[in-house]
């Protein structure tokens, strides 16, 4: 509304003139200007300025909504939307019922901890039948890494759904929803997205997966603000698409080393007996989220993928229905498993730390100007 023309609001004919001689041709152009800048532009008086600044104001600020009204669309969207089923019960119970609609759900974690063996599944989960639990229609994949593999996605659908991909014609079916996209630069990428908008509405597309976002920002060679302004516009173009399509955005994500700013930034502060507080540094991981704040506060659900103690855990580190709950999972030939659905509920600085045993080896993606 912003951009609406001057010309197009019913201004007085004397003074709508006079914006379009000085070339004030939009709202934002006239609501851009204080009332002494607008008289001495326009040369006429402050009554005829406020006059004209309360009529443009009032056809193109939006509505003022309730409370209840409010609460009232944000039950019909998640109606309409809702969440979409893992297949992990107890993970699935945590997000009461899975992974969301209309917004975005981040995979985080080191190489090898299962987070694109996560993501086949959930592939080949949307391209089933509703009557299997699916979504029945297509997953655009974008595959930055080149870890997609057929043929472990088609192991995982022959294990978990024998009755379907036992079938040739039915596997090749299934397979055939999934289209997966290679971008090699971050300019490739801006263009597959673009397209997929109209993807969206020409071929029934029902999940994209991205994995992994981190990978495109570490290839390129730009640094501090020009490569956060770069990765703000796929932030917002990402959200929008989600909200925009209403179905489950999936996005992958790496780890990086911690450094100081990181601890207050990204857990809980402790509080010791005798008042002071103390920094969270003394805990033993010494990862976090690669991308830094900016994204972290773009994604509703993050799902950490860890290694503690000999076990894998996936752990619902933020969630705004779900409380921090961990799980320990194995992968398995059918997929990633739950190993008790029975989710232990984790405490302070643990919810943001993500463990690994052997993170000496993990390559730091020259993140810092991410933060």
């Amino acid at each position: 509304m912003a951009n609406k023309l001057i010309s197009e609001i019913p201004l007085p004919k004397s003074i709508a003139n006079v914006f379009s001689a000085r070339n004030v041709s939009t709202a934002k152009d006239a609501l851009s200007l204080t009332e002494f800048e607008l008289m001495e532009l326009l040369d006429v008086g402050l009554t005829e300025v406020r006059s004209a600044l309360s009529q443009i104001s009032e056809i193109v600020a939006p509505p003022y909504q309730t409370a209840l009204s409010l609460m009232e669309q944000r039950f019909q969207n998640e109606h309409l939307g809702g969440h979409f089923p893992t297949g992990l019960k107890g993970l699935d119970a945590a997000l009461c019922g899975g992974i969301p609609f209309g917004v975005l759900t981040e995979l985080v974690g080191p190489a090898g901890i299962g987070k694109t063996q996560f993501c086949l599944k959930l592939s080949l989960l949307a391209s089933l039948p509703t009557n299997y639990g699916g979504l029945d229609g297509r997953v655009i994949y974008i595959d930055v890494e080149s870890k997609f593999s057929s043929r472990r996605l088609l192991e995982i659908g022959l294990r978990s759904f024998p009755e379907i991909f036992q079938m040739k014609e039915m596997a090749q079916e299934m397979a055939g929803r999934i289209l997966v996209l290679r971008p090699t630069s971050l300019a490739e990428f801006t263009q597959s997205l673009e397209q997929i908008k109209v993807s969206l509405l020409q071929n029934q597309v029902k999940m994209l997966v991205i994995d992994s976002m981190a990978a495109l920002v570490s290839g390129e060679h730009e640094q501090g603000a020009r490569r956060q302004q770069t990765l703000s516009w796929h932030i917002s173009f990402i959200k929008s698409l989600a909200e925009f399509s209403r179905i489950p955005v999936v996005v992958t994500n790496q780890v990086r080393s911690r450094n100081h700013d990181d601890a207050s930034r990204y857990s809980f502060q402790v509080q010791s007996r005798d008042g002071a507080i103390e920094t969270p540094m003394q805990y033993d991981s010494h990862l976090v989220a690669a991308l830094g704040i900016q994204w972290a506060h773009a994604v509703t659900t993050r799902l950490v993928l860890e290694a503690k103690s000999g076990e894998r855990f996936i752990k619902v580190a933020k969630s705004p229905i779900s409380p921090p709950l961990a799980f320990p999972f194995h992968i398995t030939s059918s997929g990633i498993s739950l190993l008790s659905d029975d989710g232990k509920e984790v405490m302070g600085p643990e919810i943001n730390a993500i463990h690994y045993q052997g993170h000496n080896e993990i390559i730091n993606f020259g993140m810092e100007g991410l933060h």
